[in-house]
């Protein structure tokens, strides 16, 4: 399992994978990073700050995130909470007009080859990011 960020792994901007969140506790891996591997079959990978919106929306298409279970070390997400997403997930409530900001500093580059990044951009969390002049 792993326990800290690999120096491979880089954000969507080419930059090093920054931390997610450390509570609640986030990552495939439970270990604050949005880092996947072979065993990560939903792509964990887009740090995103949830919303209520986003929690129902994601409620109905089978996938509650607001109730706790104990038994997955889950404590159930409230608004504001960032977390990592399935990157399918998120393009899926992109396209119904749901989609919760993201950390782009903290989506593993491996989210790229489901969303594009201009997809991403307009969802950046307010100041991340700047366009060149």
């Amino acid at each position: 399992m792993a326990t800290m960020q690999d120096s491979q792994d880089k954000n969507v901007l080419g930059g090093d994978l920054k931390c997610c969140c450390k509570s609640p506790l986030t990552g495939f891996y439970r270990n604050g990073y949005c880092q996947t591997g072979p065993t990560d079959f939903g792509r964990h990978v887009v740090c995103a700050q949830v919303t209520a919106e986003f929690l129902e929306f994601s409620k109905a298409r089978g996938n509650d995130l607001s109730t706790p279970q104990p038994a997955y070390q889950f404590p159930g997400l409230k608004p504001g909470d960032k977390w990592c997403l399935c990157a399918a997930r998120w393009q899926e409530a992109k396209d119904a007009g749901m989609a919760p900001l993201v950390d782009l500093s903290a989506t593993h580059a491996s989210a790229l080859e489901v969303i594009s990044l201009d997809a991403l951009i307009p969802h950046a969390l307010p100041g991340q990011f700047t366009p060149e002049e």
